[in-house]
């Protein structure tokens, strides 16, 4: 059923490290939900695979001295969910989790893995990139930090050098603190599915809940990234909570993405779908905020 050529089991995460250096041509396994059904279609078939799955030392949500919001990569999807510094501090990105798949991918797929597997469908990438996510990145020659937004290098592919595992996931204080989000995800079925095209708004007001001081939307399957779209963000930064500045935000982001035609629907249907979800994700987060749009 599966063609595996050898499993190395990690034992820690610098150990993971010497045995990415000894086997370069293996590849890193956590929960498998992804590694699994590529070796099982062929596509990865006699492969060998380096398994961090025994790392607890990487699970679980923590807070810094700082404030920073420290994700364990292998930390999966269920977990993210019920989590109380997540349900406290940034509720969205247990939203977004608990859209992933159904219960038992949730339960075995992690974090780190939707995000290291570069495709621009990811459910949690949208949120991350919405919050300036950082990469935590640990190779031979130490810790490296790498701003989510740069992470993704193209089409499945991402900036992780040879040498290095994902460690972690790090949302700095001043990109939670103040803001609330809105994650809506488009796909035909409403569990299971890879989504159509998904996106992630959070949102920051004035203290009178009249003005947009700052919103940020990432976008999965608006380009072959996750991508954030500055256009949106810049169009409504110090506006006036109104109905013309949300329209102003869809007007933004579509300037921006470039979905693609698949099976799963065409271009212009796509573009259709994310300024909607723009206009929606970005009302919601108002609300949620304490604000009305009029």
């Amino acid at each position: 059923m599966y063609d595996i050529n050898h499993i190395y089991e990690a034992t820690s995460v610098e150990h993971a490290v010497q045995l990415r250096v000894e086997q370069p041509q293996a590849k890193i396994i956590s929960g498998g939900s992804d590694v699994l059904i590529s070796i099982r279609a062929g596509e990865m078939a006699g492969c060998d695979l380096i398994s961090i799955f025994r790392l607890d030392e990487l699970r679980g949500v923590t807070l810094d001295e700082d404030g920073t919001l420290r994700i364990g990569a292998l930390t999966s999807f269920t977990h993210l969910a019920n989590d109380p510094l997540i349900k406290e501090l940034i509720p969205v990105l247990g939203e977004a989790a608990d859209a992933v798949g159904g219960p038992q991918v949730r339960n075995i797929g992690t974090i780190g893995g939707n995000t290291c597997n570069g495709v621009t469908s990811a459910d949690t990438a949208s949120t991350l990139l919405a919050h300036d996510a950082l990469m935590e990145l640990t190779g031979k020659d130490g810790v490296r930090l790498v701003p989510l937004t740069e992470f993704y290098l193209g089409a499945k592919k991402v900036d992780l050098r040879p040498d290095e595992i994902a460690t972690a996931i790090l949302i700095r204080r001043e990109n939670y603190q103040g803001y609330f989000g809105h994650y809506i995800k488009y796909a035909m079925r409403n569990a299971m599915d890879i989504a159509t095209s998904a996106c992630s708004v959070n949102v920051k007001l004035s203290e009178d809940k009249k003005t947009i001081l700052d919103a940020r939307i990432g976008y999965g399957v608006a380009g072959p990234v996750p991508m954030r779209t500055p256009s949106a963000e810049q169009a409504v930064k110090d506006k006036p909570v109104s109905a013309d500045t949300v329209e102003a935000f869809a007007a933004g982001a579509l300037e921006d993405v470039n979905p693609r035609t698949s099976w799963r629907a065409t271009k212009e249907f796509r573009l259709q779908i994310q300024g909607e979800l723009a206009r929606r994700g970005l009302t919601e987060a108002i609300q949620r905020a304490g604000g009305k749009v009029s």
